[in-house]
């Protein structure tokens, strides 16, 4: 019987890992990082052919300039000069990608840029801004009902709305801080139902209790969690057995 749902599963890439050659064959597309908090050409290149190999879509992971945090602290700096690095970031993955055949399917900002441009209109504006620039046909991933893809519609960018496996929600559907211990699930059992729970009910329990609404086109399980290949194994045949098509 044909499946009523599927999703693609996407995964961060490229971060310093060196797990990518495990990672890629489980998913169907992925967001490497492009120099902003991790990557440089060299990883760049790495993770894009690993890609190609598998038939893996092709996303740019722009984030605040600022390896140092790894681009999980807002940046202080101005929207002329984050315009600019997130440009930079995105033109040198997307530069490199041609070269090898590969064609850019998606933008994922990252870590406190992804956050801050859900439901920051100033931050979400310089992202939108810089994909009219570069190609308005490439996608954006982002949370469902963020300011930013609420902005991306408005502006006839086609948005893939994003949930998170690995990672527990607020009420308003942040997610919790990771400076919180109950941040991340780490149990693939747990992972799969919250899973379930989403692309099923279209709910997500967060950690007081409530049945948010919310809608998922792409699953991100993150690749810097420690076992982030067994979640990927487990909830990829699972999600097959419930009938959920992976794409």
């Amino acid at each position: 019987m044909k499946s009523e749902i599927s999703i693609d599963i996407n995964a961060d890439v490229g971060e310093g890992l060196g797990n990518e050659a495990h990672l890629l064959p489980l998913l169907s597309s992925c967001n490497i990082a492009c120099g902003g908090h991790a990557g440089d050409e060299v990883t760049m290149r790495h993770v894009i052919m690993l890609a190609k190999k598998h038939h893996v879509k092709v996303g740019a992971h722009p984030s605040f300039p600022d390896k140092l945090n790894f681009g999980r602290v807002n940046l202080n700096i101005s929207d002329a000069e984050l315009y600019t690095s997130i440009i930079d970031q995105i033109s040198a993955l997307k530069n490199i990608a041609e070269a090898e055949g590969v064609t850019l399917n998606h933008i994922k900002p990252h870590g406190a840029l992804y956050n801050l441009s859900a439901k920051d209109e100033k931050t979400a504006r310089v992202v939108i801004e810089v994909i009219k620039s570069i190609d308005s046909s490439i996608q954006l991933y982002a949370p469902f009902n963020s300011v930013i893809a609420n902005l991306a519609k408005q502006e006839n960018i086609a948005v893939t709305s994003e949930a998170f496996a690995d990672r527990n929600y607020n009420d308003d559907l942040s997610l919790v801080s990771r400076t919180n211990s109950n941040a991340i699930l780490h149990e693939k059992e747990a992972v799969l139902s919250h899973v379930l729970n989403m692309l099923k009910n279209q709910k997500v329990t967060s950690i007081s209790g409530m049945k948010v609404p919310i809608k998922a086109t792409t699953i991100c399980v993150h690749g810097d969690t420690k076992n982030a290949i067994e979640i990927l194994k487990y909830m990829s045949s699972n999600l097959k057995q419930n009938g959920i098509q992976i794409q």
